[in-house]
């Protein structure tokens, strides 16, 4: 619980972080490069389209 303000939201965090670290760690010793290039940027398209991020032109 290390600085945190409370319990709650020490719980709270790793709920939400657990979500996205597994959206973006993929196994890459399971997969070549290229596939492992495909994966990560298809992880990245989906985060921007859920979150409406503007990509800077």
């Amino acid at each position: 619980m290390q600085r945190f303000k409370s319990p709650e939201q020490a719980q709270r965090f790793p709920s939400c972080h657990a979500m996205i670290y597994g959206h973006f760690r993929r196994r890459r010793h399971l997969m070549n490069a290229g596939q492992y290039r495909r994966a990560h940027d298809n992880a990245f398209r989906v985060w921007r389209e859920e979150t409406c991020v503007q990509m800077a032109a």
